[in-house]
């Protein structure tokens, strides 16, 4: 067994390592929050978790993200904000869309907010490529989760941008949220979705 604890330790390489790769990059695949159930990942789950974001790339060190778990007795916080986020964008907006609005801080066992710091800080280290970082570690984590049996999704919406969620959780001004991320039991698993062929994504400069 190789200590992954040691900086030192020697990567894991050949065939089997590379298909046992393959296979967990393309069983990764979206579970929305209401198709997952409790129990989520306990506590030395989420430490895996959360450890595997440290393993994207990041320009400068910058560590231009951050996560907010939001537990169980803060749901009904966000689900205040989530009803005001519809409230600031559509006043007219009736009481059970309000209500429709808020019931989604309720459907995910474990709920993280993901942050990204896109302004401020090192002005070498673009916008661009501290989003391209946050992506990468919210990629890590999809596919911890994956490999330890949970489902699992990104999720945002109109309400990410409102003053409600970012007055909640304390957003600076350099800050903005990108989007939650959902992990839990799978309630029924989807059917696999085809994905694309290199051909439709990959060319070489002529």
């Amino acid at each position: 067994m190789i200590d992954r604890s040691a900086p030192d330790a020697p990567l894991p390489t050949g065939p089997e390592h590379v298909c046992w790769a393959e296979t967990l990059l393309h069983s990764r695949r979206t579970t929305l929050p209401k198709r997952l159930r409790g129990p989520g990942p306990d506590a030395a789950q989420q430490a895996q978790i959360l450890r595997a974001a440290a393993a994207a790339p990041d320009h400068g060190q910058l560590l231009p993200w951050r996560f907010i778990e939001v537990p169980e007795a803060r749901r009904s916080a966000l689900a205040a904000a989530f009803a005001q986020a519809l409230h600031e964008r559509d006043p007219l907006a009736t009481a059970e869309e309000r209500q429709q609005a808020g019931d989604k801080a309720f459907r995910s066992p474990w709920l993280l907010l993901a942050v990204c710091a896109v302004r401020g800080g090192d002005p070498e280290v673009p916008a661009q490529e501290r989003l391209l970082s946050a992506g990468c570690a919210l990629q890590n984590m999809l596919l911890m989760a994956t490999a330890m049996g949970f489902g699992s999704a990104l999720t945002s919406g109109k309400a990410m941008q409102s003053a409600a969620l970012r007055t909640l959780f304390a957003l600076g001004a350099d800050e903005d949220a990108l989007c939650f991320l959902n992990v839990g039991q799978v309630i029924e698993p989807r059917r696999p979705r085809p994905r694309p062929s290199p051909e439709t994504y990959f060319s070489r400069l002529g």
